[in-house]
């Protein structure tokens, strides 16, 4: 038994320049892990709470000393001396300390990296990484990269209500080819926005491309002449995060889209055309978050996709077994700060894993440089994963951190997605054309 020596925390900033919480667990034998706590741009009503100090002097009232305190005067006193390699004891005393479904009291932030910071002080104590640490059996693969190149949201009079729009190199032969294509199709895509639409493509919230269209399919058919000009166009899917209740008016029970408002039915009806017309791998919270019907739909209707959970699940076991009952989703986007421990993120994990379902890791767009995200992907063998677009250095370091695991796993192959993918093999009804003979879109 390696017990827990010390825990201390500051307040230190995400890759976005938001004020986070950091902590460090120091063990008895001087081994030391580090957890910190990061936030999405988009956070969905049931995730874990973000704790804030809301003085509007510091950092506009986002700054976490409020949690760092919580983290050193309630949450050390509990856990030091306890065993560092019992994580689940260790986030049970945590969740019963806060005593709060949504962990508003001491706050998730302060409560997750704590969790975090526990599980790698107890892989360093064990001398293995910390996806070695999380692994059920042997690791054999790493996961396919979705890179987000193209951001939509608000930008200006331009409203594209669809979130993100994905490029996946499944069919590459190793991770090293996958990231090289996701790379190339980025730094192609550039020139192919600004010779369609005459004008030099802006910088996302996310670090991809701003979308150049309201439309969905106007923004899918520019990934596909990108991915058609790099040479690439039968090795990638694409994929789309709607994060629709950004776009829900709750009164009317509609969404905006393309320059008008439609209902549940309509955002599927949509969807599925698009699944006609492009290789899209899947399509995640393309309803709001509490639109259970509409989920429903959507995994009912969407037959050549698979449709995954993110805001409606927030990785939280209650709410992924609701969708499981009400086979609403086909998946979900493993994203442990949604929930608040790892314990929790995993035993979300195992629920959606003994139900057949589609278990997609994702960091958060505020995000740091060693997300454990990484570590899970690895250790628990997913198909695939989310990534942001290859341009900041948090998202660079998480395809490093793929081709270093490959490196280190002995026979180490890519994922083979195929066996999930429901997509026709569209390559054949689409016409190879320079990337220069592009035109503009009307």
């Amino acid at each position: 038994m390696t017990r827990i020596a010390s825990i201390t925390a500051r307040q230190m900033l995400d890759c976005g320049g938001r004020p986070l919480v950091e902590v460090d667990v120091r063990t008895d034998s001087g081994h030391v892990g580090r957890g910190a706590a990061p936030t999405g741009h988009s956070v969905g009503a049931h995730e874990a709470f973000v704790l804030r100090d809301d003085d509007p002097s510091r950092y506009d009232g986002r700054s976490v000393h409020r949690a760092v305190r919580n983290v050193e005067e309630v949450l050390a006193p509990a856990l030091v001396g306890r065993d560092v390699s019992d994580q689940a004891a260790l986030d049970t005393v945590m969740i019963e300390l806060d005593g709060t479904p949504r962990k508003t009291r001491l706050g998730g932030n302060a409560i997750y990296s704590v969790s975090i910071a526990c599980l790698r002080a107890a892989a360093a104590c064990a001398a293995e990484p910390v996806y070695r640490h999380l692994a059920a059996g042997p690791l054999t693969t790493v996961p396919v990269p979705a890179f987000n190149v193209v951001n939509g949201g608000r930008h200006g009079a331009l409203v594209q209500a669809y979130n993100e729009f994905l490029v996946v190199p499944h069919g590459a032969e190793d991770i090293f080819e996958a990231v090289e294509i996701g790379v190339r199709v980025f730094e192609v895509l550039g020139g192919v926005l600004e010779r369609r639409f005459r004008t030099r493509p802006g910088v996302g919230k996310s670090y991809g491309f701003v979308a150049p269209s309201s439309s969905p399919r106007v923004v899918l058919d520019v990934l596909r002449d990108a991915a058609d000009a790099c040479g690439v166009l039968d090795k990638v899917a694409f994929a789309v995060d709607c994060a629709s209740s950004e776009m829900y008016d709750r009164p009317s029970r509609t969404y905006e889209l393309d320059g008008r408002r439609t209902d549940a039915a309509g955002m599927v009806e949509y969807a599925a055309a698009l699944t006609e017309e492009f290789a899209l791998l899947f399509v995640e919270d393309l309803l709001d978050e509490d639109d259970w019907d509409g989920f429903a739909l959507a995994a009912r209707e969407l037959t050549r996709t698979l449709v995954l959970g993110d805001d409606l699940v927030v990785t939280n076991s209650a709410r992924l077994r609701r969708a499981i009952d009400e086979r609403a989703v086909d998946g979900f986007l493993l994203k442990p700060n949604q929930v608040g421990t790892i314990t929790q993120a995993l035993e979300a994990f195992e629920e959606a894993r003994r139900a057949g379902l589609v278990v997609v890791p994702s960091g958060r767009s505020g995000g740091v440089i060693d997300d454990v995200v990484m570590d899970l992907a690895v250790g628990l063998q997913v198909p695939f994963l989310k990534n942001g677009a290859p341009r900041s250095g948090e998202r660079i370091e998480k395809l490093n951190f793929l081709m270093r695991a490959a490196h280190d796993i002995e026979g180490c192959r890519l994922a083979d997605v195929s066996a999930i993918a429901r997509f026709p093999d569209r390559t054949a009804d689409v016409a190879v054309r320079p990337a220069g003979d592009l035109e503009p879109v009307a």
